[in-house]
């Protein structure tokens, strides 16, 4: 399969097991799903879906040689995201404060057709579950993993922050060292915690993205309440929920519908507030390899460990919404 990828440009892929999955209907489903929900919807943020964020992380195991099944794991690691993505967090909430599609994902994949694609090719779709023992995937936040950088990557071009060579710049100071994605260069880990911050500004942390993510999550609630979608529904498409959503004739719900719109604009205000919420704020201090040696961006600089605890100081903390 040649793949042409956003970020990555051209990539040949040849194991047969990785393109019978990105076939399958659970992973063609995530095509129409909008990695930054109902922002992506609306047309407030450039609609990238999970399906190319999915391929992307993928992608980016296989730049840095990962075996073939973390490069399976990096494809299936969304693939139980619902409609609108991380809305439904504040739709529904867990125990232990996880994505919910985290927590659905072994209910989620043990019933798509996901399995038996897997089956064929010798592996037990289980071994698939846990991303945590895939390092090159994931690793805790504030490191790097090819599941944070591609959404970076992805998001930061489309917001234009940085440019497709800063991009391959970044990627060429990016090795694996101890099983993990560091960077060999000071100014290099430099550019990218400090763009990295700029992405979560401007776009996932930003007021509108986290107002028209409460008001939307509301809509779903009251959709649940008055019986206009079931909770199977979340399991469809962006598009397939927003039509059932839209076709209710529930008074309340009707008019939150109509409140979501990428003219909405929200403000920091005591009095009166629509809601009260604590952002998710996301930040990155990186491994730095030198002379043989790991220590994080924030003990090499400390211009960035200040800039970094101003900034978690400024905006992880509960902000009361109005809208404008």
């Amino acid at each position: 399969m040649n793949y042409q990828d956003f970020v990555y440009g051209q990539t040949d892929i040849d194991e047969p097991v990785l393109g019978e999955l990105m076939s399958t209907t659970a992973m063609q489903r995530l095509k129409g799903i909008l990695q930054h929900g109902i922002t992506g919807f609306l047309g407030i943020t450039r609609p990238i879906t999970r399906f190319e964020h999915s391929v992307g992380a993928m992608l980016l195991a296989r730049h840095f040689k990962a075996p073939l099944t973390e490069q399976i794991a990096a494809l299936l690691h969304d693939v139980s995201h619902t409609a609108f993505s991380h809305v439904t967090d504040h739709v529904f909430s867990t125990p232990t404060g996880e994505s919910f599609h985290e927590v659905m994902k072994e209910s989620y994949l043990g019933q798509s057709d996901i399995p038996q694609t897997l089956a064929r090719y010798g592996y037990d779709w289980r071994d698939f579950l846990d991303d945590s023992v895939y390092p090159i995937l994931e690793q805790p936040a504030p490191l790097l993993c090819a599941d944070r950088l591609d959404y970076f990557f992805r998001d930061s071009l489309a917001l234009r922050i940085i440019t497709g060579e800063e991009v391959n710049y970044m990627l060429s100071h990016l090795v694996i060292w101890e099983k993990q994605i560091v960077v060999n260069d000071l100014a290099t880990a430099w550019l990218l915690a400090e763009t990295y911050i700029q992405a979560d500004d401007q776009s996932w942390s930003s007021l509108q993205a986290i107002g028209l993510y409460e008001l939307t999550a509301s809509a779903i609630r009251r959709a649940l309440e008055v019986h206009a979608i079931q909770e199977i529904d979340v399991w469809g498409t962006d598009e397939e929920l927003w039509d059932k959503l839209t076709a209710s004739q529930d008074v309340i719900l009707k008019d939150q519908i109509a409140g979501l719109s990428s003219t909405a604009h929200f403000v920091e205000g005591l009095e009166n507030p629509l809601f009260v919420v604590t952002p998710k704020i996301r930040t990155v201090d990186p491994l730095v390899l030198v002379d043989g040696h790991l220590s994080p961006l924030s003990f090499l600089d400390a211009a960035y460990l200040h800039r970094r605890e101003i900034y978690l100081e400024k905006k992880q903390r509960p902000f009361a919404f109005r809208r404008v």
